[in-house]
C-alpha cells in the first residue's frame, strides 16, 4: 500500500481525492491530513480514514479540533499546527505520494519539501509552481521525485504526450499545445458590465465545484493564464507554442496537436476525480467512480478564441512568463492581493487586472537587484533562489495593498 498526504483534505481536490481513496482502500493508506480551519470537515475525514496526522494551520483552530477529537473513535494521532507542520508531514518517511491541493502561495514550501524529499507529487496547486518556475523543476530532476499534474488541463496534456513522457521534458514531436477552457460565467457577458460583477456572481462557476479564490480566477481567466505559465513549465514549452481554446461544454479537458498532422484529445466527463484517479492509479489505471460520457448526449462541441479585452489577466500572464525571471512570481502575488481584495468587496471586478498590470509595471530590474542583494548572506544557491522568490512575493504583495489604497 502506498501512503498518502493531502495537503488541504478539506477542500474539493482533497475531497475527491478521498473518494477516490475509499474506492481503493487496498492501495492507499491515509498519513497525512491537513486544514487551515476547517476542522468539521477535517475531524469526520479522521473518523473515516484513520490517519497518522492531522495538520490544523491555524493555531486557535488547532485547540479546537484537539478538544473535538478527545474521546472519539480517532485512535493514535498526532495533531500539529502551524505552516511549518505541514512541510513535515509532506516530508515523512511513510509518506509515499503527496497530493498538494492548498489553494495559492501557502502551498509553496510543502511541495517545495516534498519535491527535496523525492516524493510522488500530485501537483493541484499551481501557485506553487508559477512561483518557483525553475527552482522547482529543478529540485524535481535532482531529487528523482515523479511530478504528475492534477488539473485537468495539465493532465489532460500529460496523457496526450508520447508514450513513457516524463514532466519537465521536451516531446519534440509536439508542435503545440491547445490548452481549453470553459470561459468562465462571464464569457458571453457585455464587456461594460463587467465592472458590476459581484463576488457571488463571480464565484457561481458553469462548470466545476471550486473554492472562492479560484472560481474568480476562472471568471477572470487568470487561472488559465496560471495554467499557460505552469504548462510552459511542466512540458518545458514555449508560450507562443500555446494556444488557449475556449470550449464550454468542457468535455476536451487539452490537446496536444503532433507535427504529423494528429491532434490528440482528452475527453470525459468534468469531475475532477478524472485525474485524480489518473494520478494515482499511474502508470495503470483504476475506476475513478466518474460515469461514462455519454457523446450522444453531448451532441456537439463549441469552440473560440478568448476576448483579450475582455480577459486582459490572460494576457498580463501571458507577458509575465514572456519577461521570465521573477515576474510570474510577482503576477501571482498581486492576483491573490486582488482577488480577496474583490472577494471582500475593496475593490471593483475590473479592478483586479488593473491592480496586476500595476503592480507588474513598478517592478523593475532595478528592484529584483536590490532585492537579491538583501538575501546575498546565504551561501547555499538553492536557498538563496527560494529566499528571493519570497521576498519578491512579500514585497508584490505589499505593492499592490500600496496601488489599491489609492482607488
Amino acid at each position: 500500500m502506498k501512503g498518502i498526504c493531502i495537503l488541504g483534505s478539506t477542500g474539493s481536490i482533497g475531497v475527491s481525492t478521498l473518494d477516490v481513496v475509499a474506492r481503493h482502500p487496498d492501495q492507499y493508506n491515509v498519513i497525512a491530513l491537513t486544514a487551515h480551519t476547517n476542522i468539521e470537515v477535517l475531524f469526520e475525514q479522521c473518523l473515516r480514514f484513520q490517519p497518522d496526522y492531522a495538520v490544523v494551520v491555524d493555531e486557535a483552530h488547532a485547540q479546537l479540533f484537539i478538544k473535538k477529537i478527545e474521546n472519539t473513535a480517532v485512535k493514535n494521532l498526532t495533531i500539529l499546527s502551524g505552516s511549518p507542520a505541514l512541510e513535515k508531514v509532506a516530508r515523512l518517511e511513510k509518506v509515499d505520494s503527496v497530493m498538494a491541493a492548498i489553494v495559492g502561495a501557502a502551498g509553496l514550501l510543502p511541495t517545495l519539501a516534498a519535491a527535496e524529499k523525492g516524493k510522488t507529487i500530485l501537483l493541484a496547486n499551481k501557485e506553487a509552481l508559477v512561483m518557483s518556475g525553475d527552482l522547482f523543476m529543478q529540485t524535481i530532476e535532482k531529487s528523482g521525485a515523479t511530478l504528475l499534474p492534477i488539473d485537468s488541463e495539465h493532465n489532460a496534456i500529460f496523457q496526450c504526450m508520447p508514450a513513457n513522457y516524463q514532466t519537465g521534458q521536451t516531446a519534440k514531436p509536439v508542435r503545440r499545445i491547445l490548452l481549453t477552457a470553459s470561459g468562465g460565467p462571464f464569457r458571453e457577458t457585455p464587456v461594460k458590465e463587467l465592472i458590476n460583477v459581484t463576488p457571488e456572481q463571480a464565484v457561481a462557476h458553469p462548470k466545476w465545484d471550486m473554492g472562492r479564490k479560484i472560481s474568480v480566477d476562472s471568471a477572470t481567466m487568470m487561472n488559465k493564464g496560471l495554467e499557460l505559465i505552469e504548462a510552459c513549465l511542466l512540458f518545458n514549452i514555449a508560450p507562443d507554442a500555446i494556444q488557449v481554446v475556449i470550449h464550454k461544454q468542457s468535455i476536451i479537458h487539452s490537446m496536444v496537436d503532433y507535427v504529423d498532422g494528429s491532434v490528440l484529445a482528452q475527453m470525459g466527463n468534468p469531475d475532477m476525480r478524472t485525474p485524480i484517479a489518473h494520478a494515482m492509479a499511474y502508470p495503470e489505471r483504476f475506476d475513478s467512480g466518474v460515469s461514462p460520457l455519454d457523446i450522444f448526449e453531448v451532441a456537439h462541441m463549441d469552440f473560440e478564441k478568448p476576448d483579450l479585452e475582455r480577459f486582459p489577466c490572460l494576457r498580463l500572464a501571458k507577458e509575465a512568463i514572456e519577461m521570465g525571471g521573477m515576474m510570474p512570481t510577482v503576477l501571482n502575488a498581486a492576483n491573490e492581493i486582488a482577488v480577496e481584495a474583490f472577494l471582500n468587496e475593496q475593490i471593483k471586478f475590473t479592478d483586479i487586472a488593473i491592480l496586476i498590470e500595476k503592480t507588474m509595471h513598478y517592478f523593475t530590474q532595478e528592484i529584483i537587484d536590490d532585492l537579491t542583494h538583501t538575501i546575498q548572506n546565504f551561501s547555499n544557491e538553492p536557498s538563496c533562489a527560494l529566499n528571493l522568490i519570497l521576498a519578491v512575493d512579500a514585497r508584490a504583495r505589499v505593492e499592490t495593498k500600496t496601488f489599491m489604497a489609492a482607488f
